[in-house]
């Protein structure tokens, strides 16, 4: 039986910000879509389905970049703001009918479930952050029987504006009484708003955003893939929470 190669060592940021020595974090905080469930490229096909019904055409690797915004901001953040005015909550109903035909086929990335369960061990209050649909995260907690670790979870009707605001990751770690986030998440979207809420965060590449600019978003380090964060929790600030606070 042939060894196991050893794992690949992560992609990380300057400034070793990806060691535990710093401030830590007292809750932990993971993106669902394209982080847990691989559900990116459903997203990005929807969208350009819901903007065909309207007689837009857009190239679905601009849509892509624009996965992991919420459905409020994406739609000026690619077609600009006279369509958000005039057809925004259109399209957004139209994505709805796209994509729910869709959720059947989406399923979770190995090592999720896995993953939970260590960051829970390790004594993380644990918090999933989605931006989706009550129905569709529902939906992405059966798929990983998140109801049954995650002490809370977040949609749609939990803030006004989603990603990249800071809002969704605020409002995250209120819900479990929290004072900081560590994130993890797999867009430049997930990065920018754990910057503007003063989170660190790291990176998966599952959402199809390249190394370069999940660190220049803000990840302290990147990962090719939620096994490989597994095997590194202890050179992240998921080593152990802060009970400082």
């Amino acid at each position: 039986m042939s060894k196991r190669p050893a794992p690949r060592r992560p992609v990380c940021g300057g400034g070793g910000a990806g060691t535990p020595h710093g401030a830590r974090s007292d809750t932990a905080v993971f993106d669902v879509d394209g982080t847990l469930i691989d559900t990116n490229y459903h997203h990005a096909l929807a969208w350009y389905r819901a903007f065909r019904s309207y007689d837009i055409t857009l190239p679905v690797w601009r849509l892509h970049r624009a996965i992991g915004m919420g459905g409020d901001q994406l739609v000026a953040a690619v077609a600009g703001e006279e369509v958000e005015a005039r057809l925004g909550d259109d399209l957004r109903d139209r994505w709805v009918r796209e994509f729910e035909p869709m959720l059947d086929e989406v399923q979770p990335f190995e090592g999720a479930r896995e993953l939970l369960e260590e960051v829970r061990r390790r004594g993380f209050p644990l918090v999933l952050a989605s931006s989706g649909k009550k129905a569709h995260v529902e939906h992405y907690l059966d798929l990983i029987d998140g109801a049954s670790i995650a002490q809370a979870w977040t949609t749609a009707d939990d803030v006004e504006r989603t990603k990249p605001a800071p809002d969704l990751l605020l409002v995250a770690v209120a819900k479990v009484h929290g004072t900081s986030g560590v994130v993890v998440g797999d867009s430049v979207w997930d990065f920018e708003a754990a910057n503007r809420a003063g989170y660190p965060g790291y990176a998966i590449r599952t959402g199809g955003f390249s190394p370069d600019e999940l660190r220049d978003a803000g990840a302290r380090r990147v990962y090719d893939s939620l096994t490989e964060l597994h095997q590194h929790l202890d050179e992240t600030a998921l080593a152990h929470p802060d009970r400082s606070a």
